[in-house]
C-alpha cells in the first residue's frame, strides 16, 4: 500500500498542477491590475514560503515531506496537510469534521448497498424471471436512470413535510459549530439516512444484477447439481456452496465502492449542502487551491487502498482457495 500511495500521490500532484498558473499567480495578476503593491508583496512572500518558485519534483517532495521546505520538513509524512489559499488557513482546519462525516457517510452508504443488494440478489437468482427478479431489475434501472440529486430533493422535501426535518445538511443547523454530544450524534444519524440511501441506490442496483448473474452461473455447475441430487435442502445448498463462490466478486467491489461514494456524491453534497469533502473539492479545483485539492484526492486514493485491503481480508475468510499459506515442498 505504501508504494502505491507514493505513486498515486505523484499522479495526483501532477494532475492538480496541469492547469496553467496557480491560485497565487491568478491572485497576483488581479492585484497588479488594481495597483495594490502591498497585496502583491504578500503574494510574492507566499510563493517563496510555499516553494512555488521551485521545480515540480521539488514541490512534490516538499508536499509529501521527503524534502525540506522554507520551514524544514512539513509534509504529509509529518502530519501537515498543507495550506488552503482560498480559506487562508491550514487544510486540516478547512476539512475539520468533514473528513469524519465523509467517512461516516461512505460507511453508511456501503452498509446500505450490501444490506439492499445481498438479500434481493440472492432471491432474484433463486427464482429467475420471478416477481422479485423482475421488480428488482425495474427498480435497479430506475435507480441508475434517475439523477441522484433529484431523488434526494424529493425525499428531503417529503421528510420535511411529513417529519419536520430540516432540508439539507448532515445535521440540524444549531449543531454545526457545537461540540460533539449524543444529541448531535442523533441529529447526524437522522439526517444521514436520506443522503446515504440516495447515493447507495445506484450502486445497489448494479450489485444486485452482478450477484444475481454470478449466483445463477454457479447454480448450474456440476457440484451444485450433484449436491442437489443427493437431496440437500435448496436453501442450505445455496448458502453452503454456490453463494460463497458468487459472493467473491461481490465483496471485491468494496475497494471500488468507497472512492466512488466520494466522487459520486459531489453533486448530491453540493445540492443538499452536506458537510462532506465533496463541495470543498469542487471549490478547490475551481480556484486551483493546490494543496487542498491534492489532499482531498489523496484521501480518496487512501480510501481506495483501505477498501481493497478490507475486501482482500474478507475474501480470504470466505474463500479458502485464495488464502496465503505455506508453500508446498517440491
Amino acid at each position: 500500500m505504501v508504494p502505491a500511495l507514493f505513486a498515486v500521490s505523484l499522479l495526483i500532484f501532477a494532475v492538480v498542477e496541469l492547469p496553467p498558473g496557480d491560485y497565487l499567480s491568478n491572485e497576483l495578476q488581479e492585484l497588479q491590475s488594481q495597483g495594490e503593491g502591498a497585496g502583491a508583496a504578500r503574494i510574492a512572500f507566499l510563493r517563496k514560503e510555499f516553494s512555488f518558485d521551485e521545480p515540480f519534483l521539488v514541490r512534490y517532495a516538499i508536499w509529501v515531506g521527503v524534502w525540506p521546505g522554507a520551514n524544514g520538513f512539513e509534509g504529509l509524512l509529518q502530519g501537515e496537510w498543507g495550506w488552503s489559499f482560498q480559506k487562508s488557513k491550514p487544510v486540516s482546519e478547512v476539512l475539520g469534521d468533514r473528513i469524519g462525516l465523509t467517512a461516516l457517510l461512505n460507511l453508511a452508504t456501503v452498509f446500505l448497498v450490501y444490506l439492499i443488494a445481498f438479500p434481493i440478489g440472492v432471491a432474484a437468482a433463486r427464482r429467475p424471471n420471478g416477481v422479485v427478479d423482475t421488480t428488482s431489475a425495474l427498480l435497479s434501472y430506475l435507480g441508475l436512470a434517475i439523477p441522484s440529486f433529484l431523488l434526494a430533493l424529493i425525499l428531503l422535501t417529503s421528510a420535511h413535510a411529513w417529519f419536520g426535518m430540516t432540508i439539507g445538511g448532515l445535521m440540524d443547523p444549531r449543531f454545526e459549530n457545537a461540540p460533539w454530544s449524543f444529541e448531535k450524534l442523533g441529529s447526524v444519524a437522522a439526517h444521514l439516512a436520506i443522503p446515504a440511501l440516495v447515493i447507495a441506490l445506484g450502486s445497489a442496483g448494479i450489485m444486485i444484477r452482478r450477484l444475481r448473474a454470478n449466483l445463477l452461473d454457479e447454480m448450474n455447475k456440476p457440484y451444485v447439481v450433484a449436491a442437489r441430487a443427493r437431496g440437500l435442502n435448496e436453501t442450505t445448498l445455496t448458502m453452503r456452496y454456490p453463494l460463497r463462490v458468487a459472493f467473491a466478486p461481490f465483496v471485491a467491489d468494496i475497494g471500488n465502492l468507497l472512492p466512488s461514494m466520494v466522487s459520486g456524491s459531489v453533486i448530491v453534497s453540493v445540492v443538499l449542502n452536506l458537510q462532506t469533502v465533496g463541495p470543498v473539492l469542487l471549490d478547490a479545483l475551481r480556484g486551483q487551491d493546490t494543496f487542498l485539492a491534492a489532499f482531498i484526492l489523496f484521501f480518496t486514493a487512501a480510501l481506495t487502498l483501505v477498501g481493497m485491503l478490507i475486501s482482500d481480508l474478507i475474501l480470504a475468510a470466505l474463500d479458502p482457495r485464495i488464502r496465503l499459506g505455506e508453500r508446498s515442498s517440491a
